[in-house]
This record gives structure tokens, sequence and C-alpha cells, in this order.
């Protein structure tokens, strides 16, 4: 059909439409179901609706980004903020704002304690290799420095660890890093590793070096554990003896002490009879000088008395008289080898008696010679 021909694809206002009136399927702009409808909600083809649709999607996206601007920081956390990558402030706890897409936050834990553990071969000041296992306890005292002042702030540590190790090492020989030395190590360690960081701005502090282990070689490891078996046998054996002496000497003590006391009171008491003793002899040194047969009688009576009263004694009536005896068997038959055959008038003086007269015969005699 030509363009031309009448009722081909001409509209009721004469003008001429080859397809009908009708837009071409697969050409022309389509629209949006979407637009439309707001389009509609906002005036339909109003210049005026556009408008506040655009002013609906830009105070939305204020909005969103307001929302989204906000961030939280924990009570043991520091936020550190850069501003288009530079660094703005440090914020503490608490709720913040930040812009977005223009302020960056990174937040670091400065309560919580890390651990870094540590492997390595050191050489001694006596040459020799040891093996050391170790870990580092610290924490973040700066945010701002452990974020900006060095990249990797773990392998900075690990770094002056080993330098502040192998210095503490290399000026002590084997057998005191392998022994009791071991805690001083770690002591003076800690300085030294704290200087390093903060020399480096690290913003970590260290709070405690803990020295695991300390082996030799695997290959002298046989001889070492001997070596440290035997010193401990050493360190058993002498607070075994510690104990031991301990416990004998304050007795051993005790006992001199009382032998001693017990000697000085036999001395004093030796010295104290014989003084009496000889101050009773001057006074009965002096009676005697005024009546020797008196004090001569009175001696021997008293003699003989001490010694009756400490014997049993045996009467024998003179006159040949014979009393029923009540003797012990033993005492009777030495009576009866004493008495007389005849029946004598001396009377029976038992053994036992006959040192204590001679004593008192000698004091008589002493007292007269003195006389």
């Amino acid at each position: 059909m030509a363009w031309n021909q009448p009722g081909s694809g001409q509209d009721p206002s004469g003008n001429r439409d080859p397809w009908g009136g009708r837009k071409p399927s697969g050409g022309g702009n389509k629209s949006n179901p979407l637009f439309d409808k707001l389009q509609s909600v906002f005036g339909g083809g109003d210049p005026n609706g556009e408008k506040q649709l655009t002013r609906l999607l830009l105070v939305g996206a204020v909005a969103l980004w307001v929302i989204f601007g906000f961030y939280r920081v924990e009570q043991a956390e520091r936020a550190v903020v850069f501003r288009f990558g530079e660094y703005s402030k440090v914020e503490t706890a608490g709720l913040h704002w930040r812009p977005t897409l223009m302020d960056s936050v990174r937040k670091v834990n400065v309560e919580r304690t890390e651990q870094m553990p540590l492997n390595a071969s050191m050489i001694t000041e006596d040459e020799n290799i040891v093996d050391i296992s170790l870990t580092v306890q610290y924490r973040i005292s700066d945010p701002k420095n452990y974020v900006l002042a060095i990249a990797s702030p773990e392998s900075t540590l690990a770094h002056a660890t080993e330098s502040a190790l192998r210095h503490e090492v290399g000026s002590a020989k084997m057998t005191q890093v392998l022994g009791e030395g071991r805690a001083k190590l770690a002591q003076d360690m800690l300085p030294r590793l704290q200087s390093y960081l903060d020399r480096y701005s690290s913003g970590i502090s260290v709070r405690n070096v803990n020295i695991l282990e300390a082996l030799p070689p695997k290959d002298v490891k046989a001889a070492f554990d001997d070596v440290i078996r035997a010193k401990e046998d050493k360190e058993r054996l002498k607070n075994q003896a510690e104990t031991y002496a301990n416990g004998i000497v304050p007795e051993a003590r005790g006992q001199g002490a009382r032998l001693i006391a017990d000697a000085n009171g036999y001395k004093q008491e030796v010295i104290d009879r014989a003084t009496g003793n000889a101050s009773r002899f001057q006074g009965l040194l002096a009676e005697y000088r005024l009546n020797p047969q008196v004090m001569r009688s009175r001696m021997y009576l008293d003699a003989m008395e001490v010694i009756m009263a400490s014997n049993r004694k045996v009467v024998v009536e003179p006159g040949g008289a014979a009393p029923l005896l009540y003797l012990p068997m033993a005492a009777a038959a030495a009576a009866a080898t004493a008495a007389p055959a005849a029946g004598g008038t001396s009377p029976y003086i038992p053994p036992a008696s006959t040192g204590n007269l001679r004593d008192a015969e000698r004091s008589g005699r002493t007292l007269e010679g003195a006389r």
C-alpha cells in the first residue's frame, strides 16, 4: 500500500503516519513504571512534581549519609580518625559521628594484654649455642603511634625482642642461661626491649617477658641434662644436711649447756660442803681446846650415833647372858664368827661401821694434834 493512499496510516488530524499512529515496537524511549508512578503521585507531568521528587531523593540520601556516619567506641578501645587519609584525632569510648566517605576510623584495644611468642637460637659469651623460647606480654599505650609510626607493629616488636635477647644472651655464659640465670635474663631484657620500642615510637608498652625454655643443642642435650641433675642432687643433699644440722646442733648445744650447769652446780656444792666442814672444824677446835676430854667423848658418841643409826645393831649382854636374838641368817653367822669363844664382853661392830669409827678416832687425833 502506498503512503499516499487514503486511510493508509493517516491520523484524524491529517498527518500521514506509516505506522498507523503507533510507535515502532523496537524504537523510541521506553517508559519506566516506577518513574511513571512517582511522577503520577507528585503531579503527573508537572515540572514542579519532578523537582519535589528530586528533593525527596536528595533528603533521603542525606539522611542515609548522616545515619551511616554514627559509630560506637567501646570502653577498652580508642578510635584513630583519618580525614581524607590524614590523621585527625583520637576518640575515646562512647558514641561518635564521622562524615561518611570523608573520614575513616581504625579502632584499637588499649586494655587487652597481647602475647607474642618467639623462638630463637643464640650464641652465649662462651661461644655455645642455646635454643630459647619466650613470650612477650604487651599492651597498646599510644594508639596514634601504634597506627601511624610503624607499618607493622608486631613485626617491629619481634625484631626488637630478638635484638634485646641476643644482647643479653651474648653477655652471659651457657650455664647461666640454662640454669638459674634465666629469671635474671628476663628481668634485664625487659627495660632494654622497652627502650628499643620507645625509640621507634611504636606505642607499645611491654608488661612482662617470660622465658619458657632454654635448651642446649640436641647433640649435647644428654650431657647437659646430667649436669643439671647433678646440680639438683647437690642442692638436695645440701638441704638435707642443713636440715639435719638444724635439728642436731641445738640439741647438742642444749646437752652441753645442761652438763656445764650440772658441773657448776656440783662444783658449788663441793665448795659449800668443804667450806661448811672447815667452819664446823674450826668451831669444834675452839671447844676442844677448852675441854678436850668432854669433846672427845662427845665426838665419839656422835660418831657412834651416826654409825648405829645407819646399820643393823647387835646387842650382846655382858656376864655370859644369852638373850634371844632375832637376826637374819647372814647377820647371825657373822655375829657367831666375830664373838669371843669364851663369852667375852666386847660388843659386835658390823664391818660397815669400822670405817666410821676410824674416822671418829682420826678426828679426835686431829683435834688433839691441832691443840
